[in-house]
C-alpha cells in the first residue's frame, strides 16, 4: 500500500516512521525542499516532494497540516488524487472540517491520533508515539464505510486504541481535556507575569518546580495551535471556559468565607475524580 503524508512536522514524521516500519511505501509532501530532503535522509519517508501531484498513486493520504489549512488542502488534493483514494487528517477539531471535506471528497474520514510531544517539527519525530494512545475517527452517517474500515485498520496497526464518535461529540470531549487546559494554562502564565513586584517575580521564577512546570506546559506550547483551537472549536471552548470560571468562583467563595469543610470536600472529590482521566 502507498501512503501519502501532507505536512512533514511532528505528527506527519511520526506517522511516516511507523508506517515505514510496518512495510508501507510512504510518500511525503513538505513546504520546503530542505524538509523533504531531511525526511528522506532520516528514513521517515521513501520519497518527498513539494508537489502534491506526486501523491497520485497513493491509496491513503494523511493531511498533517494546521487546522486552518485542512479543508483547502482537501480541495487541492481532490484535483490530483485517483478516485477511491482514502483521505484523512489529524486535526484536533472535527465539526468545522468533516462535513465540508466530505462534500469535497466522498472518501474522506475525520481522524485524530491523540498523541504528541512538547517539541515540534520533523526533528522531534520518533517511532511508536501512537502505541496505546487513543485514535479517534469521526465518520458521518453517509461516510463511505470502505474508507472508514481502511482508517480503522491503519490506526489499529499503529497500536492505538480506536474510538469512533460524531464530530460534535469529539469536539465537546476534546474541549474539556485538551483545549480548555491550553487556555487555563495560558491564563496561569499571564497571571504570574502580572506580578507587580519584580523581586517577587524573579523569586517565583527561581522557585518554580514540577507543579508549575506541569500546569504551565500546554500554555507554553505552539501559539498558532492554541489560537486555532479557540477559533475552530469556539462554542465548545467557551462552554468549557465558562464552566471552569464557575468552578473558580466557587473556590474563591469557599476561601473568602473560610468554608474549609466545603473546600476539603472539593479537594477530596477532585483527588478521586482525576484518576478517571489520568493513569499514573
Amino acid at each position: 500500500m502507498n501512503i501519502g503524508i501532507v505536512g512533514l512536522g511532528l505528527i506527519g514524521g511520526c506517522l511516516g516512521l511507523d508506517f515505514k516500519a510496518l512495510g508501507y511505501q510512504v510518500h511525503g509532501i513538505g513546504r520546503r525542499e530542505e524538509t523533504c530532503a531531511a525526511a528522506v535522509q532520516r528514513h521517515i519517508v521513501d520519497t518527498a516532494s513539494t508537489d502534491i501531484a506526486t501523491l497520485q498513486a497513493c491509496n491513503v493520504v494523511f493531511i498533517c497540516t494546521p487546522i486552518a489549512t485542512i479543508v483547502p488542502m482537501v480541495e487541492q488534493l481532490a484535483s490530483v488524487l485517483a478516485p477511491g483514494t482514502v483521505l484523512t487528517e489529524v486535526g484536533s477539531v472535527k465539526a468545522a472540517i468533516v462535513d465540508t471535506a466530505t462534500q469535497l471528497w466522498p472518501q474522506f474520514v475525520g481522524g485524530h491520533p491523540m498523541s504528541g510531544k512538547s517539541e515540534a517539527g520533523l526533528d522531534a519525530a520518533e517511532a511508536g508515539i501512537f502505541q496505546q494512545r487513543p485514535y479517534v475517527i469521526t465518520p458521518l452517517a453517509h461516510t463511505d464505510p470502505t474508507a472508514v474500515d481502511r482508517i480503522e485498520q491503519l490506526a489499529s496497526a499503529l497500536g492505538s486504541h480506536l474510538y469512533c464518535c460524531s464530530p460534535e461529540a469529539h469536539d465537546r470531549a476534546v474541549a474539556w481535556i485538551s483545549h480548555l487546559p491550553v487556555m487555563v494554562s495560558s491564563s496561569l502564565i499571564v497571571s504570574v507575569l502580572q506580578e507587580a513586584d519584580p523581586e517577587i517575580l524573579a523569586l517565583a521564577q527561581h522557585l518554580a518546580s514540577s507543579g508549575f512546570r506541569d500546569t504551565s506546559r500546554v500554555g507554553g506550547g505552539n501559539p498558532e495551535l492554541g489560537l486555532m483551537m479557540a477559533q475552530y472549536n469556539r462554542a465548545e471552548v467557551l462552554r468549557s471556559l465558562k464552566q471552569y470560571q464557575a468552578a473558580i468562583a466557587q473556590t474563591i467563595a469557599q476561601i473568602e468565607s473560610q468554608d474549609w469543610p466545603a473546600l476539603s470536600q472539593q479537594l477530596e472529590t477532585t483527588k478521586a475524580g482525576r484518576s478517571h482521566f489520568v493513569i499514573e
